[in-house]
């Protein structure tokens, strides 16, 4: 007669284990979205040098009247590019966007704007991510949405494609804007 042996059953019970951890991450409410510690809190300080001849910003410049737009993107980045589009037609609407050009060479930043166009209030470099790191950015391209307190209330990774835009980011922009 064979002895029985608990390793047997080993395969089995990883298997299940496992099937249940994948179970339960696909049962999040936003299996999209990635956790950020600025809901809520006011925006980190910014490193940033300026992309010249852009005029640059400033942390005070997110704070104040109306909803802004903090987009972290690059010129190598090809999302940024199918995002742009998007972020021209927020900008055409009257949201500030300020643009954080991320780990890019300036040269081919300016020329990535100069082919797109220019959607940003003000546009600063993170030559080192520094600013990215603060921000918890994971990857380009990532937009905070910031309210009228200066408080960042929305963080959206990845790019904003006309379905993001209409599902994710307007509705976050109009209750913003509400009084």
């Amino acid at each position: 007669m064979a002895k029985f042996s608990p390793f047997v059953l080993a395969p089995p019970i990883l298997f299940t284990g496992l099937a249940v951890l994948f179970y339960l991450g696909t049962q999040r409410d936003d299996p999209d979205g990635l956790p950020s510690v600025l809901v809520g809190a006011d925006p980190p300080a910014l490193t940033l040098t300026p992309l010249q001849p852009i005029d640059g910003f400033e942390l005070e410049a997110l704070g104040g009247e109306g909803v802004k737009l903090v987009n972290f993107w690059a010129s190598w980045c090809a999302p940024c590019r199918a995002e742009h589009p998007n972020l021209e037609a927020l900008a055409e609407e009257g949201y500030p966007i300020y643009g954080v050009n991320y780990k890019d060479d300036p040269e081919k930043a300016l020329a990535f704007l100069d082919e797109l166009g220019n959607p940003y209030e003000g546009v600063a470099a993170d030559g080192e991510g520094r600013t990215a790191i603060d921000w918890g950015v994971y990857g380009v391209p990532e937009t905070f949405v910031i309210d009228a307190d200066g408080k960042v209330i929305f963080r959206f990774a990845g790019p904003i494609t006309q379905r993001a835009l209409q599902d994710r980011i307007r509705p976050v922009l109009n209750a913003a804007q509400e009084p």
